[in-house]
């Protein structure tokens, strides 16, 4: 038997250990007993190091799972403490980005909190609990600290293209998860199939395009979001659909739109000026106006932005 062989068997056996030793703790922790569901996770994560098995994204998963337990019995500075472990070994990772800023949140480190979650957007547009929480964190700032929140800010970590959720992941696959675009999972992922779903893709968005020309703003959002759900991230299809959005007065499906269009591409005017313009109207001035000044600070001479500024200032007043 040669040495390889004698060293895999022990190394499987540690690996069927804390597979179920992870099992009983999601076991425990979807009947919310949450102490012992992170006593089995501390057992695994232990084991997994033990064992001399390299699978960083097996003890990532382990410590983001614990971290949940802490999180859930307000434990946060713990929980706080295996989410950076967890993103040291699997950066970006979606679960302990919203875990660590959920608790940065409670913990009041409320500019913390606004990097992580505005980091989750950048990584998936379509997180709606991130983009909630950065829309609560952005108005908590604007509170504390004025328009010049932003100057107090962490560092934002630049997201790598690679990591970014510009395609929805297939089923897995003997353990592997294939990335796809959205909706490919019934066609194959060759490239051919690709390129067909991008290409339907913008041929709706375009369609969408015909259809606000001619005023029918109803029917449009009906493209856009037909073409959205083949690819959920191209940043004029969001803006587009949240122009329709205005003109149908359905004004919180616009700033979530602007929001998801900001988390694609930060400096995006027209997601500024019509999320300003949503805010407006829902009475959200504070919001609206730090919209606006954004979206000056991009362009300082753009009239329209200026004349929107001045008239919720008016508001204010």
């Amino acid at each position: 038997m040669s040495g390889h062989s004698r060293g895999s068997a022990p190394q499987a056996a540690a690996a069927a250990a804390v597979l179920k030793l992870r099992s009983a703790g999601n076991d425990f922790f979807r009947h919310g007993q949450f102490g012992q569901a992170s006593a089995r996770y501390s057992d695994a994560i232990g084991k997994l190091r033990d064992s001399g098995v390299k699978s960083p994204e097996d003890l990532s998963v382990l410590y983001s799972n614990r971290a949940a337990c802490y999180l859930k019995i307000g434990s946060c500075s713990e929980c706080i403490k295996d989410c950076t472990a967890a993103l040291e070994l699997v950066p970006f990772a979606l679960k302990p980005l919203l875990r660590r800023a959920a608790a940065y949140e409670v913990l009041e480190r409320y500019r913390l909190a606004y990097v992580d979650y505005r980091t989750t957007i950048q990584v998936d547009s379509s997180v709606q609990a991130a983009q909630d929480g950065m829309n609560r964190m952005r108005k908590v700032l604007i509170e504390m600290e004025g328009d010049g929140w932003r100057q107090n800010l962490p560092r934002m970590p630049s997201v790598p293209l690679e990591v970014q959720r510009r395609w929805e992941p297939s089923a897995s696959v003997n353990g592997n998860t294939t990335a796809q675009p959205r909706g490919l999972q019934q066609n194959g992922g060759d490239t051919a199939s690709i390129s067909h779903i991008l290409e339907r893709a913008k041929s709706l968005k375009e369609e969408g395009n015909e259809l606000v020309k001619k005023g029918e703003h109803r029917k449009a959002v009906e493209k856009y979001s037909a073409s959205l759900k083949l690819n959920n991230k191209e940043c004029t299809t969001y803006t587009n659909r949240a122009l329709c959005h205005l003109f149908l007065k359905q004004y919180h499906e616009a700033i979530q739109d602007c929001t998801a269009a900001l988390g694609l591409d930060p400096k995006n005017l027209k997601a500024f000026y019509r999320r300003g313009q949503a805010r407006k109207e829902v009475k959200d001035y504070k919001g609206s106006v730090a919209d606006l000044r954004e979206m000056l600070n991009l362009d300082p001479n753009n009239s329209a932005g200026q004349r929107l500024l001045q008239e919720v200032k008016k508001l204010i007043k």
